[in-house]
Parts: structure tokens; sequence; C-alpha cells
């Protein structure tokens, strides 16, 4: 009867999940021919070797570049989010009406409000540049300059994103007891001295949760600069999972190589995962 039960989810599952990976690994070891699959060449591991050679876009440099944005939105979403989750917890219509305000860019599509910020970022008459010549800040050409362009999708990505990890920090604090805190602060410590020795203490599981899933977000991370950068200026923001799209499905005869990127980029997410979760596991328990 379970076998039963589960046969819906587990044939969606085998046919959307299981099938196209076995599939993706068999194309890898091709050089596909998408137009007549009869004419394709079993090259072995020759997409693999090739992921090294030196051709720009290469595959250490995306990697390079996913890593860049995977670390700003780690350490730039766990904070910010987490002194948002401070900042709105509680109770009342307002804080209710600031957490609806936060999260709501989290709930809106990433092509829509990617080509917002596109007017947002314009050197001419978007709202950052108007805002950096008020203050005498000068006139950055933010997706036309290769050390600003990871910066811009980062700002944007960050705004998109850390009201989802606000939320999971707000459930984090909802079950930490208020006497603690009340203890703490009678026998004369400080807001700083009761977030370090109280807060924080409890909310590291949902920091290492926080941080995990961060990171798997952000290096799958494609649509914002598919449509803000198309993984320009001179390769700056091509990371892993845009060469992936370059290579498997825009440029033609490269689908063989698309799928050895597409099953590297998984065991990097995997590998990069299971790393961090062990990292920040014995570092909590440490401390």
């Amino acid at each position: 009867m379970g076998w039963l039960y589960t046969a819906p989810a587990l044939i969606i599952f085998a046919v959307f999940t299981i099938v196209p990976t076995a599939y993706t690994v068999y194309v890898s070891f091709f050089r596909w021919n998408s137009l007549n699959t009869s004419m394709s060449q079993f090259i072995g591991l020759g997409n693999y070797r090739n992921l090294f050679a030196g051709d720009s876009p290469s595959f250490l440099s995306s990697t390079w570049h996913s890593l860049y944005f995977t670390g700003g939105m780690v350490i730039g979403g766990t904070v910010i989010s987490l002194a948002l989750a401070l900042l709105v917890q509680g109770g009342g219509r307002l804080i209710t009406a600031s957490r609806v305000a936060i999260f709501a860019p989290y709930a809106t599509p990433v092509v829509a409000t990617s080509i917002a910020w596109i007017f947002i970022f314009n050197p001419q008459f978007g709202l950052i540049d108007t805002v950096l010549k008020a203050l005498h800040l000068g006139n950055p050409q933010w997706f036309q300059s290769p050390s600003l362009a990871m910066p811009a999708i980062i700002i944007y990505s960050l705004w998109h994103e850390v009201g989802f990890t606000m939320m999971l920090f707000l459930g984090g604090l909802a079950v930490i007891s208020p006497e603690m805190g009340e203890a703490a602060r009678v026998d004369g410590a400080n807001a700083w001295q009761e977030f370090w020795h109280i807060t924080w203490p409890q909310l590291r599981p949902v920091t290492v949760f926080v941080v995990i899933i961060t990171s798997i977000m952000s290096l799958q991370a494609f649509t914002q600069f598919y449509e803000m950068t198309r993984g320009g200026p001179v390769y700056a923001t091509t990371t892993l999972s845009y060469l992936v799209y370059q290579e498997g499905f825009a440029v033609i005869g490269h689908t063989g190589y698309g799928a050895s990127l597409a099953l590297v980029l998984f065991l990097v997410i995997a590998a990069f995962t299971l790393l961090q979760r062990r990292t920040t596991s014995s570092i909590a328990d440490t401390t």
C-alpha cells in the first residue's frame, strides 16, 4: 500500500528528474548532434577534458564568478536578513506591514524585476546613479564595467532574496524563550551581549540552513544573469549556470559539452554544500 500511495510522486520524480539526469550523463560522453542524434560521436571523457582548455569563457573563470556571486549572497544575505529579522520581530500593524514589504520582492518574478533594475542602474536616468550624482560620488557604468557588473547583480539579488531568509530567521526567533533575554538584562547585559550570548547561539541551526540554502540558490542562479548582462561584459558575469546554457543551447554542436558542465555544476553544488554543512556545524558545536 505504501508503494501504491507514493507511486504518483515517484513516477513524476522518475520522469522529470531521474530519466533526464541519466540522459544528461549519457549525452556528456558524446559530441552530440542535436539535429540528427544518429550522427553523434562517442568521445568518452573528451568533453570533461575540454573543461580545462583555455577557451573564453573558460570553466575555471566561470567557477570563480559563481563562487564570487555565492560569497556575496551568503555573507550579505545572512547579515542583512538577520538584521532585518531582529528589527521586525514582534507584533503590531506597522511591524506586519514592514514584513510584507520586505518579503514582497521575493514573490515577484525575477524576469520582470531584473528588467526593472536594468533601468534603476541606468547611468543616464537610473535611480541609483541619480542619487550618486546628487552626492557627487561619480557616475559608474554598472553593466559596462567588468568590475561593477557582478556587484550590481549581487545588489539586485540581495534585494530580491533577503525577504525569504528573513522569514526563516523570524521563525527561529519565534521559538527563543524571552525569559532568557530578560534574565540576561537583569544581570546587566547590554543589547549586544544579549544577542551574542543568548540569541545568536540559539539561531545557529537556522543560520546553517540559511547559509546552505542561499549557497545552493546562488550557484543555480541564471535568470538575472541572462536578463541583465548576458554573461558580460567580457564574460565578467558568466557563471557556471549561465555557461551551461550558453554551451548547451546557444552554441550549436556543444550540447555534449554543456551536459558535462551541468554534471560538474551538480557535483560542485553537492560538494560545496556538504563541506559547508560540516564546517558550519563543527563551528557551531565548538562555540
